[in-house]
């Protein structure tokens, strides 16, 4: 005799929850103290709900299979929706732990750790606005010849923030007292002799999504303005090892979405009449206006390379998977990367040899070899561009010229005439469910921004994306990477405009990505009064997975090319 599956599902869930206590804590993972709630059944569905519920949906069912669906839907929407065993918010990523490398490929070989740095240091300045622009190559050469002290170069940080930031809105937090300590902590260990290592005695940010023990973390958003921590991420701990000086926390988008959170907008120091762009809003922010030599930033799908587009900086994504996110906000599990945001292309590679590398705490970290040669020669290797996407852009033209000069090969690549837009769903899902607790008790009222397309909305909608519609987008996103995997086999990298299908693309695939200035243009004003502004504009090199220095490498060759480095913005 066949048994009916629903009915017996149903059995085992109602005979599982009336077990004593005592024994269902060794199945459920409660404690002998614990009560197991038991599902409260639905209230009673009409076949007229049903025929609403579809047009949501976007199903259509007989009348027939309506009357069924009234009568068994109550028990399973009880079932999914019994939120007793839910995670605490911040507590436990999905099972399902995703992995950018495909199974059976070998994305590349393990290679011996290498940091070599080929920019030298120019003489130390004259005035200290030369200063407070240059770059970390330049800067720990100083610190480490004793040409200026840690405590000396945080303290003119620290200034510079405080005069600008009531302009830029781009610090959360300030950190003056733990900061200074921390820079005569780095100046007493190099008087004897100690080094740590290119980012020793160097003042940065951290987006105000990385825990800071003792100091509160927002997230940028109304509901967490009281949130402190009692332990750092291990970024911050990582960093701090290698003996970095942290002087602030970051603004970022409520949530990390856009550049406006509770404190108002984080501006672009190129034009303060404009928003920074976000959500790694006030890391971009802060180092474009010299206020830090690197910043750490997040993306999720575009937070690092679209500020970085906006206000000029240089922003490398690593590869998903390489920096543990531990400690860090999660909106999207199997999206979220940490990556530095900085004002010299070689600085990303010194601040990602530190961030590098796995922690328990992030199940889907790895730990993968770092290597980056400044001396490696690009003869020979092959650059991947997508004439549809824009290649006669000033700037993909610049770029291709450049590479062509240092050898290259221009390869041109094509990706199938898909919709994107179904990766999303992904996005969506997981970002609702990251923070279902302000949905469900309505604190997503709190967050100042309520239009249509901001978080609360889009974590509403995100209920009536159904299962199956979930794995369907997962499988899509299977196809994607094994489309994306098969162009990058061809070339070492793609160049291409920064807000093509390959910003998409590669965040849900995890390629890495580098964006950088490629030009300063004179921009008019709205208005005929308005005057007009230099502005930057950025490109951004694609790369495989794991390979990071390749990609620093690419940018060094462009970045020299486009010439445009130096360049300052007008808010002083």
């Amino acid at each position: 005799m066949k048994s009916d599956r629903r009915a017996f599902m149903t059995r085992c869930v109602a005979g599982m929850m009336s077990i004593p206590v005592a024994e269902a804590a060794g199945t459920l993972g409660a404690s002998a103290t614990e009560a197991v709630a038991v599902p409260v059944a639905s209230d009673a569905l009409t076949v007229a709900d049903i025929a609403s519920a579809e047009k949501i949906m976007r199903v259509s069912y007989s009348d027939t299979e309506r009357e069924m669906l009234a009568k068994s839907l109550p028990s399973s929407i009880a079932v999914t929706t019994d939120r007793t065993l839910r995670p605490h918010p911040d507590d436990a990523m999905p099972a399902l732990v995703f992995s950018a490398s495909l199974p059976g490929r070998h994305d590349v070989e393990p290679l011996n750790p290498k940091l070599v740095i080929a920019e030298d240091a120019p003489p130390f300045p004259e005035n200290d606005g030369d200063l407070l622009y240059a770059p970390i190559i330049h800067l720990s050469r100083w610190i480490r010849a004793k040409k200026i002290s840690s405590e000396r170069l945080t303290a003119l940080c620290l200034a510079r923030l405080r005069q600008l930031d009531p302009t830029l809105k781009a610090v959360i937090t300030f950190m003056d007292a733990s900061a200074m300590t921390d820079a005569k902590k780095a100046d007493a260990e190099i008087a004897r002799g100690i080094w740590r290592g290119w980012l020793h005695g160097i003042p940065y940010g951290a987006k105000d999504l990385l825990d800071t023990a003792g100091t509160r973390t927002t997230f940028g958003a109304e509901p967490f303005v009281d949130r402190v921590p009692s332990k750092d991420a291990v970024a911050v701990t990582r960093l701090r090892n290698a003996g970095a000086v942290l002087v602030a926390k970051m603004s970022l988008g409520a949530l990390a979405y856009g550049d406006q959170w509770f404190g108002g907008r984080t501006r672009n120091p190129w034009n303060p009449a404009q928003g920074s762009s976000g959500s790694s809003a006030g890391s971009a922010a802060a180092v474009a206006a010299g206020c830090l030599p690197f910043a750490i930033g997040s993306e999720t799908l575009g937070s690092i390379i679209s500020p970085s587009m906006r206000c000029g900086t240089t922003g490398l994504r690593p590869t998903f998977g390489r920096v543990a996110r531990t400690g860090a906000m999660a909106l999207c599990w199997s999206l979220d990367k940490l990556g530095p945001i900085t004002r010299c292309v070689e600085d990303t590679a010194v601040v990602l040899d530190v961030l590098n590398g796995a922690d328990d705490g992030d199940p889907s970290s790895v730990t993968r070899a770092f290597r980056y040669d400044g001396t490696d020669d690009l003869e020979g290797k092959k650059i991947g561009i997508v004439r549809a996407w824009g290649s006669e852009q000033a700037s993909m033209v610049k770029g291709i010229e450049t590479l062509k000069n240092a050898g290259c090969e221009i390869v041109e690549l094509e990706w199938p005439a898909w919709n994107w837009s179904h990766l999303v769903t992904i996005l969506n899902a997981e970002a609702a469910a990251a923070f279902e607790d302000l949905t469900l008790t309505n604190r997503d009222d709190l967050l100042a921004w309520q239009a249509p397309e901001a978080w609360p909305n889009s974590f509403r909608e995100a209920r009536f994306i159904s299962a199956v519609d979930l794995v369907a987008a997962d499988r899509f996103r299977r196809r994607v990477m094994v489309e994306t995997a098969a162009r990058f086999s061809e070339v070492e990298a793609v160049l291409a405009p920064s807000m093509s299908p390959l910003l998409t693309i590669t965040n849900f695939t995890g390629h890495p990505a580098l964006v950088l200035r490629s030009s300063v243009r004179s921009e008019r004003g709205r208005t005929e009064s308005d005057a007009a502004r230099r502005v930057p504009s950025g490109i951004t090199v694609w790369g495989h997975l794991f390979d990071e220095g390749s990609l620093v490498r690419i940018g060094r060759e462009l970045e020299a090319g486009y010439g445009v480095r130096a360049e300052r913005p007008t808010i002083d």
